[in-house]
């Protein structure tokens, strides 16, 4: 039987402290994902003056990445090389940079997602808010 990780909730108010503060050091409006290896909203929050739709956008990018257990800009290279099908895959509707998987022990744990500025920008408010648990 295997065993893994999960996020407590002071963990996910940790990842959301430290994304909201790269975000606002760069002054940057976004909206913050996480959610657990199954997709699942375990935190939302969408900064001052940030669009509506990155609301929406910021989850889906978490839910890609946790499923996929990778970055969600895999899948948006991936239909960027050609490949463009993959927008039918299932279940994955935030194939954009942006999605950063929780990664423990090699083993997918959680994901978050980051919505809108450049999609590499996205990336890395999410990056910033993962480091906080120092892993």
């Amino acid at each position: 039987m295997y065993q893994k990780s999960a996020l407590s909730a002071a963990d996910v108010k940790k990842i959301m402290a430290a994304a909201e503060a790269e975000a606002t050091q760069n002054g940057w409006a976004v909206s913050i994902a996480v959610v657990d290896d199954g997709g699942h909203l375990l935190a939302m929050q969408r900064l001052d003056k940030a669009a509506p739709i990155s609301s929406h956008i910021c989850v889906e990018k978490a839910k890609t990445s946790a499923l996929g257990c990778r970055e969600s800009k895999v899948y948006e290279d991936v239909i960027n090389n050609g490949r463009v099908s993959f927008v039918t895959a299932p279940t994955l509707q935030g194939m954009l940079e942006g999605g950063v998987p929780v990664v423990v022990d090699g083993h997918c744990i959680a994901a978050v997602g980051v919505s809108g500025v450049k999609s590499s920008e996205d990336a890395q408010i999410a990056k910033a808010g993962i480091a906080a648990l120092g892993l």
